[in-house]
């Protein structure tokens, strides 16, 4: 027999959910920003201000870097496929 005892230990659990797609770029470079910085509830307005806007900052370069690695992605596979010979597929996710 396994017992844990969880106690105050326990995390938020978040479920977002899609309909035949994955998550968008907005969502992830929020994640990630949230994970990179985090701005205390109490620190002074001043500071707090400072770092929300630094938040804002990184998260819009995050948004902007990971749109560059999809589109660098499909460029790859489209690729990838075209010297494969599957034209029509490569064409397909060049569309996208």
């Amino acid at each position: 027999m396994f017992t844990e005892e969880m106690g105050s230990q326990m995390g938020q659990v978040e479920v977002v959910t899609t309909n035949n797609t994955g998550l968008g770029v907005d969502y992830w470079a929020d994640r990630a920003t949230d994970k990179i910085i985090s701005v205390s509830a109490d620190a002074p307005p001043a500071i707090r201000e400072q770092a929300e806007a630094f938040k804002e900052n990184v998260r819009s370069v995050m948004t902007y870097y990971m749109k560059q690695a999809i589109l660098s992605e499909r460029t790859t596979i489209c690729g990838t496929l075209s010297s494969q010979g599957q034209n029509d597929i490569a064409e397909i996710i060049r569309r996208i």
